[in-house]
């Protein structure tokens, strides 16, 4: 069966599909009802806003993205802050979820067990560079950092690889 390609407009609509959530009777209230919630995916430029607006504050990142996510109830700032720890919790991971930005449990495994990200993670460790460091280099070079530590030997200068800039 082959597949068409997909337009703007159908790329486009993602963005404004919504989704009816169930929330565990353990997050609402004692004697409340079942319900649901409605969701929608977060844009590029919802995340791009919500990571300006909170800079290091992680809470109020989570707080922003479901505020921007919630379709019904729609709810302020302030009333997403009074949600349960849980509660919010819950939400954003669903948030995360439908946005496509959580990963599978399965790739989560892989990815951590993939021979690069490991070469990484020595390198970080070892030499005490930044994950931004560490993938400014190049295959060769990781290779050639970790035949070094496996003799022993370290560079004379430690510091953090330069930065290629694409031009």
């Amino acid at each position: 069966m082959s597949t068409r390609a997909l337009s703007a407009d159908d790329l486009l609509a993602g963005a404004q599909a919504t989704h009816r959530v169930s929330l565990p009777a353990a997050l609402l209230p004692e004697g409340a009802a079942p319900g649901h919630v409605l969701l929608r995916p977060l844009t590029a430029a919802q995340v791009q806003r919500v990571a300006q607006a909170s800079r290091d504050e992680r809470l109020l990142a989570s707080v922003l993205m479901v505020r921007e996510a919630l379709v019904e109830p729609k709810l302020a700032v302030e009333q997403v802050q009074g949600l349960s720890a849980g509660l919010l919790q819950f939400l954003l991971g669903e948030v995360n979820r439908l946005s496509g930005l959580s990963i599978a449990d399965d790739d989560l495994e892989q990815a951590i067990k993939a021979p690069l990200t490991r070469a990484c993670f020595v390198l970080a460790r070892e030499f005490g560079w930044t994950p931004a460091e560490c993938s400014a280099l190049t295959v060769g070079q990781i290779l050639l950092y970790l035949e070094m530590l496996a003799r022993d030997e370290r560079p004379a200068n430690a510091a953090a690889p330069a930065v290629r800039r694409a031009v």
